[in-house]
């Protein structure tokens, strides 16, 4: 039995063991373009606008719109490397087959391990938002808010978080019911929340005061990059994009113009909301509001309409990125059980609904628990860690598949290769290094555990080996 990083497969297996040219592996080619770009705008814009702006903007202050172009500086040259990659080997395991390309099975078991945790964590934390967002909703519609005993979970306050669960088990519902139902539902609740933050975009800049934005860079550089990492968390999802390799039809073009096309528009949007909510109401304002753009448009306004025409926006949005990441996780976990890494139950594929069923079932329920009782703020800087981790091996793999495939046929070719790339090794890094090091500390534990974890069941399943 060869070495477990020495077991390497080749992108022309991944490809003929998903069916990936065809049809795959009982998955249907549903999505188009168009909806293949709404779904991943609907995997990124949601709670990182809405609820994680007011982080942001407490590191970085004014500065926050510099530290979005730094998370997107970071994104757009991993999303060279997804592109390519997404156009060369386009299957449902995205970053995990990459990996296991072009690194090896431990490796690609550590980047499954590292997208785990990237997925549940952002799944929950967005569903803790959501719920926080209904709150406002039908407190603008009719004066009422939930209880707290059923909106906050007991670190908060509360019992259980009730919302939390209903929006993930109402995705998994729609997820089970076939991909083109679930595409049509991502695109509708894209326009619209994009539209909202369009609306609220007009109004912040209507009260904009240049006064707002000094000092611009209070905090210095370390501000800057601190805003930076915190803001990375609300460009996760884009990978997702990849995940969805065998149900896009001609996924060889699409996948790389949907990714760049989102990381575009997501850009755009994140600097003119910071900018417009800064210069409405002042940054102190802002890093002092969970719910900052209802604040916003409520001030501006003078009434509470305003506000919770918002708080629907943040409803639909938040719903999206729950629907659009729970669909990534299930296919992640579809292609490793392919390989043998985690159990079987997850690779199989409803006959009558060509989805996997009991994969996102479990999905769910997994992701409810801690929406429903853990506080997830600790989490969310290692969740921030592992993400920026697989993209610094993503554009790893870019380097190392062209040097072992050459042949391999590529419709997107990283540009500036291969410095392009090691920028965005480099990037990844900075933002690992604005972490801190107890977050570092968190993070080698949790690769220890995902390392144990693939030598007690991984290693010993792997069908590759047993081949």
């Amino acid at each position: 039995m060869p070495p477990s990083a020495a077991r390497i497969k080749t992108p022309q297996q991944l490809i003929a063991e998903s069916g990936a040219d065809l049809e795959g592996h009982g998955l249907k080619r549903t999505m188009g373009l168009f909806q293949l770009v709404c779904f991943g705008v609907g995997a990124i814009v949601g709670t990182g606008i809405f609820v994680g702006l007011s982080d942001s903007v407490a590191e970085a202050g004014p500065a926050v719109v510099v530290s979005f172009v730094l998370a997107a500086i970071t994104c757009v040259f991993t999303a060279f490397s997804f592109a390519e990659l997404g156009s060369a080997i386009p299957v449902s395991g995205s970053s995990y087959s990459f990996a296991y390309a072009s690194l090896g099975e431990r490796a690609a078991f550590l980047v499954g391990w590292c997208l785990l945790l990237e997925y549940g964590v952002s799944v929950s934390a967005v569903a803790v938002g959501w719920s926080q967002y209904l709150n406002e909703l039908l407190d603008s519609l009719v004066g009422l808010r939930l209880p707290a005993a059923l909106s906050a979970g007991p670190g908060e306050g509360g019992v259980v978080n009730l919302p939390a669960v209903i929006v993930i088990l109402l995705a998994a519902t729609l997820l089970v019911r076939g991909v083109r139902e679930s595409a049509r539902a991502t695109a509708a609740m894209a326009v619209l929340k994009i539209g909202i933050l369009i609306v609220f975009c007009a109004i912040g800049f209507s009260a904009f005061q240049d006064g707002h934005l000094s000092p611009f860079t209070g905090s210095g550089a370390a501000g800057i990059t601190a805003g930076a990492s915190v803001a990375f968390f609300s460009y996760i999802g884009f990978d997702a994009i990849t995940t969805a390799g065998e149900e896009v039809k001609n996924p060889r073009r699409n996948i790389p113009i949907a990714i760049l096309v989102c990381i575009g528009i997501v850009t755009l949007l994140y600097c003119a909301v910071a900018l417009s909510a800064i210069g409405a109401i002042g940054a102190d304002a802002v890093a002092n509001s969970p719910a900052a753009l209802s604040v916003v448009v409520d001030e501006v306004t003078g009434s509470s309409v305003g506000g919770g025409i918002v708080a629907f926006g943040a409803v639909v949005a938040i719903a999206s990125v729950v629907l659009a990441v729970m669909y990534g996780q299930t296919r992640i976990l579809m292609s490793m059980s392919r390989d043998g890494l985690v159990p079987r139950v997850f690779e199989r594929v409803s006959p009558k609904t060509s989805t996997p069923v009991a994969n996102t079932w479990i999905v769910a329920a997994v992701f409810a628990i801690p929406a429903a009782f853990a506080p997830l703020d600790v989490v969310v800087d290692l969740t921030t860690i592992g993400t920026l981790a697989v993209m610094a091996v993503v554009n790893l793999a870019v380097m190392v598949l062209r040097r072992r495939a050459p042949e391999l046929p590529r419709s997107f070719r990283v540009p500036l290769f291969p410095l392009s790339p090691v920028l965005g090794i480099g990037f990844c890094l900075y933002l690992i290094w604005g972490t801190g090091w107890t977050t570092w500390l968190q993070f080698a534990v949790f690769l220890v555990a995902g390392g144990l974890l693939y030598a007690v069941y991984g290693r010993r399943n792997s069908r590759l080996a047993a081949r």
